[in-house]
């Protein structure tokens, strides 16, 4: 594996957290529990999720892949969580240990997976009544590393 790929997956994971960021900061009170329709996951469920895909994605490069299906914790502690499991994971990649699955199938499972449910949270924000703005992404200051709560400014916000 090529250090590019290693490092287009922590871009990818900082990306997961400038927009995950976005779509989880300040949501109202009581979002956790909101839900589309009523077979539909709450936000609270689908944060958990997106928390136990990092997990999982640590546990498949360690080469010891388990999962773990996460009873949500409240928003604020879940939201924590979230930002912890990308840490943990893009520690990894930043280290030298070697990668037990190739950046392809990490990208293709976990980090899109995460990206989708990121958008079903922004989703339900909107249809919450407490929407997120829409943004240029494209001039986004993403940075490699940069994967906790503390995100730079949008730099392009419309809506």
């Amino acid at each position: 594996m090529t250090d590019q790929k290693r490092e287009l997956l922590r871009h990818s994971v900082a990306t997961v957290a400038y927009r995950g960021g976005k779509a989880v900061r300040n949501a109202p009170a009581g979002f956790a529990n909101f839900r589309g329709c009523p077979s539909g996951r709450s936000a609270g469920r689908i944060l958990a999720h997106i928390g136990d895909l990092f997990d999982w994605a640590l546990s498949i490069v360690q080469g010891a892949q388990r999962w773990n299906d996460s009873k949500p914790l409240p928003w604020d502690k879940e939201t924590e969580r979230f930002f912890a499991a990308l840490q943990r994971f893009d520690d990894y990649l930043a280290s030298l240990a070697p990668l037990h699955e190739t950046p392809e199938k990490l990208l293709q499972a976990p980090i899109a997976d995460a990206l989708t449910h990121i958008g079903q949270i922004a989703m339900l924000r909107r249809m919450a009544d407490s929407p997120i703005k829409g943004e240029g992404y494209i001039t986004a200051e993403i940075v490699v590393g940069r994967v906790g709560a503390e995100q730079t400014p949008p730099n392009q916000e419309f809506g």
